[in-house]
């Protein structure tokens, strides 16, 4: 979930605020997982936020989402042209549609949030295929942006990142008759997390003349890429909450939330940690012993 703050500094965390949040991240972790699992053609939205909830209190957490602000469910899903926030209820969904779930939970007052996409049936069933690379572009401009964090970096190097990654990524997706171009969301962003969801500062996912701020060792940020098929211009349906592209261009949504350490990177919300992404990369996986 992504929404503005306008709050001021950059909390750091301690080992053992640190190895809370991984709990809350591993929460998130399995929920996403399961609806991964179950986010099959004939399902709705409000069941999928069902399943999701009862996983997330089954593990002890609560859910980030439900209540805040008055939103209505536990999971934000978004389909094909949703981008971010939308809203559980009665739509099915149907093989072939490109959805976005956004998941977030609460450990001893910590919070985890991540996002994934996925195509409904499975990538087999998916007629479209600049939805693919949309999706795969998507996820691993996510993994550059966070490749991108380290302690005493500059943090808007994240926006660099993305953008950079998804330049490149659309000049070969042109050259194979793909796609012909990406839009990355810019008034939606990632963000600081901790104790409360959406804390400072803002983190771009493009790019910016300010270096921002200096990162701290013992920061925690959620990274989390929006791009669409399209224009980057949205509007919000009259749910107040549900976040379309104004083009009917379809979008995708992924999302980390990440610790930085002078040792390196703890993706909280990725059950390997993010070792495999990191290591691809060559950037230091910095877990904390349990």
């Amino acid at each position: 979930m992504s929404l503005f703050r306008r709050r001021k500094g950059i909390e750091t965390k301690t080992e053992d605020q640190l190895r809370a949040m991984r709990r809350a991240g591993l929460v998130v972790a399995d929920t996403l997982a399961l609806a991964q699992e179950r986010a099959v053609a004939g399902i709705t939205t409000r069941e999928l936020d069902a399943l999701a909830e009862d996983a997330i209190r089954s593990r002890g957490a609560l859910p980030s989402f439900l209540g805040y602000h008055g939103f209505s469910g536990s999971l934000c899903i978004s389909v094909n042209d949703e981008v971010v926030h939308g809203v559980p209820g009665e739509r099915v969904l149907q093989d072939g549609d490109l959805v976005s779930v956004d998941c977030g939970a609460i450990v001893e007052g910590w919070h985890g949030d991540a996002a994934v996409s996925l195509v409904v049936g499975g990538r087999d069933r998916c007629g479209r295929p600049e939805d693919l690379a949309l999706m795969d572009d998507t996820r691993a401009s996510l993994w550059e942006g966070i490749a991108a964090l380290k302690a005493g970096g500059r943090l808007f190097a994240v926006g660099d990142a993305v953008q950079g990654f998804l330049d490149l990524a659309v000049e070969r997706r042109r050259a194979e008759g793909v796609v012909t171009g990406y839009g990355i969301l810019e008034d939606f962003v990632g963000h600081g997390i901790g104790r409360e969801m959406h804390m400072d500062p803002n983190v771009p996912n493009y790019r910016v003349t300010a270096p921002g701020p200096t990162v701290p060792s013992g920061s925690t940020f959620a990274i989390e890429p929006m791009v669409t098929l399209g224009s980057i211009e949205t509007r919000t349906l009259d749910d107040d909450w549900t976040v379309v592209t104004t083009d009917g261009t379809r979008a995708a949504h992924w999302e980390h939330t990440v610790a930085v350490t002078d040792a390196g990177l703890w993706v909280l919300t990725a059950h390997d940690g993010g070792r495999e992404e990191l290591a691809a990369r060559g950037v230091p996986f910095a877990p904390l012993a349990h």
